[in-house]
């Protein structure tokens, strides 16, 4: 099958790699042209986006991999001002689903389909394959299955789940259309919202297991424990076993104090709109709210905690987090002395 893919970043090439290993002819464009030329003998570059629908056959199909925001806007946008009735767009970054939900109706007024494909995977989908969460029209989406297909993970190793006879197989594959436009980066958003909590969950357990061996502690009660070796030894037969697990085994093998890691912890926005959502469906969300603020609170103060997702937010999507700034002594020298006097600042 024959698609068009605009991004190619930490994803977005390494989609067209799994596409074109699987048969699939991808015509693509970035605005580096290094990135272009990166997959060459995979793919063909186009110059401009005008140039890379040029080379599409209709009906055509679109993947844009591109950071939720403006730039996704305008580039579907623009993308649909030269495509035709029966054409579709993929949006398969992290999009705001009430984003989608707008875009699939201006451009169901031209005929052309908006499908959203909340992709898992990060930097490992390339060998592992993707989740995928898909929303859009049932038609189109039947129509993109092969992509799909040869995008999702695949059964792999893990067992069959009972009771799921008479349900959608394609689940147990990797991905799943679950329903119409802005439903598949709704899933993705409460994915991302439930992964803040479980690295949160990690990263305050080993901070307390380093923090064994503390002077607060009497002497007989303090422990000197490996935490690479702990980790490594829950990856096994462990009901808190998972992926994420495997990759802070990783990091702290490579480096166990963490110490290439800042603790200065991005949030993708999605753990927003999770905790969003949340409040406008009156859900409580105690466990993902207080993992969103964690992450705030990690950007002035920085814990071994912050360090370890950090760590597993860099192994599993590449995210390089920037570097702490250092607060300026004579703004921390007035903020003790303030503290000291009992001044209270403004609310």
């Amino acid at each position: 099958m024959q698609i068009g893919v605009i991004g190619l970043g930490r994803m977005g090439g390494n989609i067209v790699r799994r596409l074109a290993r699987h048969g699939h002819s991808c015509v693509v464009f970035d605005q580096n042209p290094d990135a272009i030329k990166a997959i060459a003998d995979e793919s063909t570059g186009a110059a401009n986006l005008q140039g890379l629908i040029a080379k599409l056959k209709k009906p055509r199909v679109i993947w844009v991999m591109l950071p939720a925001g403006t730039i996704t806007e305008e580039t579907l946008m623009t993308l649909a001002g030269h495509m035709s009735k029966g054409d579709i767009l993929i949006d398969g970054g992290n999009s705001f689903y009430k984003d989608d939900i707008r875009r699939g109706e201006l451009l169901g007024k031209k005929g052309i389909h908006l499908v959203d494909a909340g992709t898992s995977g990060g930097v490992w989908g390339l060998e592992r394959g993707y989740c995928l969460m898909i929303g859009g029209d049932k038609k189109a989406v039947e129509h993109l299955d092969p992509i799909f297909a040869a995008l999702a993970p695949g059964p792999g190793e893990i067992p069959k789940t009972e009771g799921r006879k008479d349900r959608d197989p394609r689940v147990e594959l990797g991905y799943l259309h679950c329903g119409p436009t802005g439903s598949g980066h709704f899933v993705k958003m409460i994915h991302n919202g439930i992964e803040y909590g479980l690295m949160q969950a990690y990263a305050e357990g080993f901070d307390i297991l380093r923090h064994a061996n503390s002077e607060a502690l009497p002497e007989n009660q303090r422990f000197n424990l490996d935490l690479a070796d702990i980790a490594e030894l829950w990856r096994r037969g462990s009901v808190i076993s998972s992926w994420l697990l495997d990759l802070t085994s990783m990091a702290l093998a490579e480096d166990p104090p963490l110490g290439g890691y800042s603790g200065f912890v991005e949030d993708s926005g999605e753990g927003r709109w999770t905790v969003q959502a949340a409040v406008e469906e009156a859900v409580p969300a105690e466990v993902l709210t207080a993992a969103l603020y964690a992450r705030f609170r990690s950007r002035q103060d920085h814990t071994f905690a912050d360090k370890l997702l950090s760590a597993m937010r860099h192994k599993f999507g590449g995210h390089v987090e920037p570097k702490a700034k250092k607060t300026p002594p004579k703004v921390a020298e007035r903020a003790k002395a303030k503290a000291k006097a009992g001044g209270k600042s403004r609310g």
